[in-house]
Parts: structure tokens; C-alpha cells; sequence
């Protein structure tokens, strides 16, 4: 509705719920982000599921 378009509203989606998740896993969601953003690049694909927020929990945990 307020994204500008379908593609761009699917986008924010996207982003919304990895947020959200970081959060519910304890992470710092800009932390995580900037985590994941900073090693996605030469990470094995076959690995993937290491970035994610439940698997950086322990990493990336903040008190709030």
C-alpha cells in the first residue's frame, strides 16, 4: 500500500521479517544485518543456514 509498488512492497516484506526474526532470536537486527551483509560474499552457499538468525543467536546477542 504504501511501498510504491507490488515488487517494492514484497521487498519491504523481505526485509521486515528478517528483522523481526533477529529479534525474536536475540540478535541486534543491525548487527545481524551487518554481520550477514559483511561475510555473505564469500560464504559457501551449500552453508548457508549458518547466517541465519537463530544460528547467530549466541554470536550477536544483546540484552534488550
Amino acid at each position: 500500500m504504501f511501498a510504491g509498488s507490488d515488487c517494492g512492497g514484497e521487498s519491504a516484506a523481505a526485509i521486515y521479517s528478517l528483522i523481526g526474526t533477529a529479534k525474536l532470536n536475540g540478535n541486534d537486527p543491525e548487527s545481524y544485518l551487518r554481520n550477514v551483509l559483511s561475510r555473505i560474499a564469500e560464504h559457501p552457499i551449500n552453508r548457508i543456514e549458518e547466517l541465519l538468525p537463530w544460528n547467530l543467536a549466541e554470536e550477536l546477542s544483546y540484552a534488550g
